[in-house]
């Protein structure tokens, strides 16, 4: 993510127009450890978003590698140096993290920390979050620490405009969350308006068909044609409804971001280990994009909640103008046959309803007591 060291007034113009950019929480914390990070010519870097409950609600670095965040565990907690900016509000500069006697270890894989600048993110008296750097990329003062005054000074105007892009990307995101509860608070109330007068006028005409059946049955017919049309049209308000009730971050993020976060959100969530990658896949047409999220949440759901699994895959791959999408646990798998002749489906008669009316193909492989993997083609435009 960073590219080597700069100076100056433009570097540090270009590190907070870089922060300013982003809207998303998650963006803009990634933003603002890449900017320290290379502005400061550390070797690491990384920002923690505490929690209520002595951890982390979210944990950056840039200087470590994916195989290398993995190996090192879960989040760490709020101890240590770490404790100390968030509860004493006060920034930290140490020739040797390791010899501090708030130093409490890390994990096997962590990597070796030396000299250390680290700080608060304030919002007015809130601590929101710790930014710290570590192992400066020069030639350290005998017993010294490599990060300078001028280094805090420099870190402090950035953690000043990043307490800025935090605060507007959590309003942003808010703000987001509440337009979105208000239209489906909207739709909720035309979709129970619209639907139940259709339902209350079907209820009166079967009665009154089944009044006339006996003694006027071509009355009682046209009662019935007349329950048929009123079934279609409460069907076609539902169907508009559901058209309206398309994921606002699909058309905001696309296929992939989406997925991206709410695999990482069901990860957190759930014991199981929850993963997703895409690969090489471009914009597909609307209708495409919300049938592969909605079968990739119902096989999500499937795999949580009633497989068991400790591991669940989902991975989103270009085919031709297409994709495919597949999701595969290892939990205790099912005999499909035996389900469709109980009558359990597993929501798999809406997943192939929503592939087909895709034009795509929805294929289930499962064997008891090794797994599922749910794969869904979509053409493309």
């Amino acid at each position: 993510m960073s590219h080597g060291p700069r100076s100056g007034l433009a570097a540090v113009s270009s590190a907070l127009l870089a922060m300013s950019r982003h809207l998303e929480v998650r963006d803009v914390l990634k933003t603002i450890v890449a900017s320290a990070r290379e502005l400061l010519d550390a070797q690491y870097a990384a920002l923690g978003v505490p929690d209520d409950h002595g951890g982390f609600a979210q944990f950056v670095v840039d200087g470590v590698s994916e195989e290398q965040w993995k190996a090192i565990g879960p989040l760490p907690r709020q101890h240590g140096i770490l404790a100390a900016m968030l509860h004493e509000a006060r920034s930290e500069r140490l020739a040797d993290v390791r010899k501090d006697p708030r130093f409490e270890g890390w994990p096997k894989a962590h990597p070796d920390l030396v000299d250390f600048l680290g700080l608060p993110i304030r919002d007015g008296d809130e601590v929101i979050g710790a930014l710290f750097l570590a192992n400066k990329n020069c030639e350290k003062p005998e017993g010294g620490c490599g990060f300078t005054a001028d280094d805090e000074e420099l870190l402090g105007i950035l953690a000043q405009h990043a307490a800025i892009a935090l605060t507007n990307a959590r309003l942003y995101e808010r703000s987001r969350e509440l337009t979105i509860a208000e239209e489906r608070s909207r739709l909720a109330h035309e979709l129970h308006d619209a639907v139940s007068q259709k339902l209350f006028s079907l209820r009166l005409t079967a009665q009154a068909a089944a009044a006339l059946i006996d003694r006027d049955p071509t009355r009682a017919k046209g009662e019935l044609h007349q329950v048929a049309a009123l079934a279609a049209e409460a069907a076609d308000e539902l169907r508009a409804a559901v058209v309206e009730l398309r994921p606002a971050a699909l058309d905001e993020d696309g296929l992939v971001a989406t997925l991206r976060t709410q695999v990482q959100v069901l990860d957190r969530a759930h014991s199981a280990r929850v993963t997703f990658e895409g690969h090489g896949v471009k914009a597909l047409p609307a209708s495409q994009e919300e049938a592969v999220l909605r079968v990739a949440q119902e096989a999500l759901h499937n795999a949580l909640r009633h497989s068991g699994a400790d591991h669940v895959d989902v991975t989103l791959d270009r085919r031709g103008a297409g994709a495919v999408l597949r999701v595969t646990d290892d939990g205790c798998g099912f005999d499909p046959q035996a389900v469709r002749r109980a009558g359990r489906h597993l929501g798999l008669v809406s997943m192939r309803d929503r592939a087909s009316g895709a034009g795509g193909t929805l294929t289930v492989e499962s064997v008891p007591g090794k797994g599922t993997t749910i794969e869904m083609e979509v053409p493309g435009g």
